[in-house]
């Protein structure tokens, strides 16, 4: 016997039902993938962890992670393509920060889940 199924199997109709009214619409679910999909890439999360506490230059982040700055760059694209992160000039030095509090809310959130494990 599998331990991660039921003893009987009993179809719970309502729970079913109502499952499927509060379901997700398609276009959310892939969305939440590519969020996800963006945090699974562990340079991609350091360099979020690392623009949660100040906003930083490719040439810093790439000094942070010991990586090449276009590396960095393709990391930063990918990010800003997905709503992420956000850059400003400065003369001509470009900075990054996440686009908006929640995302550091949703790091720092993410973090605390492994602190309770």
């Amino acid at each position: 016997m599998n331990s991660d199924q039921c003893v009987s199997r009993i179809v719970h109709q309502e729970k079913v039902d109502l499952a499927r009214a509060q379901d997700l619409a398609a276009a959310e679910v892939e969305q939440l993938c590519q969020l996800f999909k963006a945090f699974s890439e562990p340079g991609r999360l350091r360099i979020l962890h690392a623009l949660l506490h100040q906003e930083m230059c490719v040439c810093d982040l790439a000094a942070l992670l010991d990586v090449s700055e276009s590396a960095v760059s393709h990391q930063l694209r990918l990010l800003r393509n997905l709503g992420l992160v956000v850059n400003r000039r400065e003369g001509t030095v470009l900075y990054y920060r996440p686009a908006n509090s929640r995302l550091i809310e949703l790091i720092s959130f993410a973090g605390s889940l492994l602190e309770n494990r």
